[in-house]
């Protein structure tokens, strides 16, 4: 399974403001709600938070992954917001993320497409230059670009 084909354009923003985890999981999944990859945000909503109670997405480097896998999710899909600034990801901790992955997958199909999902993020994620990268990158296309290739720059100079 590759992330690039479960990621588009218009489900990635670059420099959102948010100053809370439900705040950035929220307008997270209202994109993917009005892409019609949701029948049920809320109940998407529900499981995802359910998720974030039995221990944090946050996942170090700045980075989060929070994933639901729902009745309220039609297909498997990939969100993806860098934060104009980290913030708190859980109330209490000292963990702090800037590059989400919302992750949704149907209740159905929660075994190993939710695990290969998060199997392939985390190999890219764990690349210093990859996040590196994300951080820089200027529209949603170089994401998806940089999704396929890993850490690859496009052009290499001399």
């Amino acid at each position: 399974m590759e992330i690039n084909d479960l990621i588009r354009p218009e489900w990635i923003r670059l420099d959102m403001e948010g100053e809370s985890r439900e705040e950035v999981i929220r307008a997270l999944a209202g994109i993917l709600d009005r892409s019609g990859i949701l029948s049920d945000k809320e109940q998407y909503l529900a499981d995802v938070f359910e998720r974030e109670k039995m221990g944090s997405t946050a996942i170090g480097f700045d980075v989060a992954i929070p994933h639901g896998k729902s009745r309220g999710v039609k297909e498997p899909a990939v969100a993806f917001a860098r934060l104009t600034r980290p913030i708190r990801w859980e109330p209490g901790k000292e963990e702090q993320a800037r590059l989400i992955f919302l992750i949704a997958v149907p209740k159905e199909k929660e075994g190993n497409e939710h695990l290969q999902i998060l199997a392939a993020l985390s190999r890219k994620l764990i690349d210093e230059s990859f996040r590196r990268r994300l951080l820089e990158i200027s529209s949603p296309e170089e994401v998806i670009q940089s999704l396929q290739n890993g850490s690859q720059p496009r052009n290499i100079q001399s």
